[in-house]
């Protein structure tokens, strides 16, 4: 096996695994008109999202950090924004903000242009041209060191916890053994593993982080428990129940295997990149609404998300591949077209759980190298979802 990938180097350093036009709003106000640009541009993707206004502290500042990472992200090759112009999140903030990293981008202002039509129009000859641009990058030898893998649970049942999630854990430890990142975060599903987590820590600081980002989220959980609604309080869901995962502790006992064994580096906010040159298992501060998530370690630098379901869970993310790992039989049968590997020979053969990771490591170098997931072929992009507090 191969430990080098062939991906596309940005001008700042970094490398991608897919090489996406993507049109963003820097407002729910223009969505209509980003989607129709993206409608008349082959290779083009528009980035759909409900804020951008109306937002004020933590919540705004969330939805600047994670549109700029959107248009920063390695998988990305060029960015067209577009804004309404009154907005609290203004354009120029988000063109700036993608601007700094040397990608080429460029700015329409619906207000500006004299309405929606010409905002189109002019949208679609720039998206045009950087698609041009971008059919001319070519793709160069990467080592594996510059690959960062997020790590997802949906649709959790018994099968995931006993091998899906293994399969990933070793995937993850491999990669990072070759210099490479894995990202675990949804840390409402890991209270209870905070201690076995922290004694993973690389130093006490880090171990400090680990703690006080899981007591944080229990205390948010907690604050939003409602006695006028019982039925509304579980924190695992009912498809859980039916998969036979019945208690938090054990989803998160089953979840805490996609991280493997490998030492945590450091804690990450939400959609906010490593130190430089930091490299292994990172550790992304929220909690587990699958687009939310994904969207925010994405934001972290992902390019490329491997994503565990029993239940079985067909989403995708606009520009980024996503793996889907199943270890349930029946699910894999039943639908077989919305997954790309299969883990339950170790529950039913007693196969390997290292032969099965060294097989997904696998998997994952081809996809970096362009080979589409099942999420890409059937145009799977509902996992875009920007958090909101």
């Amino acid at each position: 096996m191969s430990m080098n990938f062939m991906g596309y180097r940005r001008s700042n350093g970094t490398v991608g695994i897919r090489n996406y036009v993507v049109i963003i709003p820097s407002v729910f106000c223009a969505n209509s008109t980003v989607e129709a640009i993206a409608d008349q541009v082959e290779g083009v993707v528009a980035l759909r999202h409900p804020v951008g206004c109306t937002q004020i502290g933590l919540d705004f500042e969330i939805t600047a950090r994670t549109l700029i990472a959107m248009g920063n992200h390695p998988n990305v090759a060029a960015v067209v924004v577009v804004g309404l112009g009154c907005e609290r999140f203004t354009p120029d903030e988000l063109y700036e903000g993608i601007k700094a990293s040397g990608k080429p981008v460029v700015k329409f202002v619906i207000q500006e242009e004299g309405g929606t039509a010409n905002t189109i129009k002019k949208g679609v000859a720039a998206a045009k041209e950087f698609v041009k641009l971008a059919s001319k990058m070519k793709r160069v030898e990467c080592d594996l060191s510059e690959l960062m893998v997020a790590t997802k649970c949906g649709g959790t049942d018994a099968t995931s916890g006993l091998a899906a999630n293994p399969a990933v854990g070793e995937a993850c430890d491999l990669l990072i053994a070759e210099g490479g990142s894995a990202i675990l975060s949804e840390l409402n599903e890991l209270i209870s593993t905070e201690e076995m987590l922290a004694r993973r820590a690389v130093n006490e600081e880090v171990a400090k982080k680990v703690y006080s980002a899981v007591y944080e989220i229990e205390e948010v959980l907690r604050s939003k428990i409602d006695e006028r609604y019982p039925g509304r309080n579980e924190l695992i869901s009912p498809g859980n129940f039916t998969g036979g995962v019945t208690t938090i502790v054990e989803k998160a006992l089953g979840g805490v295997h996609k991280s493997g064994t490998s030492p945590i580096v450091d804690v990450l906010e939400y959609s906010t990149s490593p130190q430089p040159g930091q490299k292994g298992l990172f550790l992304m501060k929220y909690e587990s609404q699958d687009g939310e998530v994904v969207t925010g370690m994405i934001g972290c630098g992902a390019q490329l998300v491997a994503f565990t379901t029993g239940r079985g869970n067909p989403t995708g993310f606009p520009f980024v591949p996503v793996i889907k790992v199943t270890g349930n039989q029946f699910t894999y049968k039943s639908m077989q077209e919305n997954f790309d590997f299969y883990a339950g020979d170790i529950i039913s053969e007693g196969m390997p759980v290292e032969i099965k990771g060294k097989q997904l490591l696998e998997m994952m170098i081809r996809v970096a190298n362009g080979e589409l997931t099942t999420a890409e072929k059937i145009g799977g992009d509902e996992l875009f979802v920007i958090a909101r507090r």
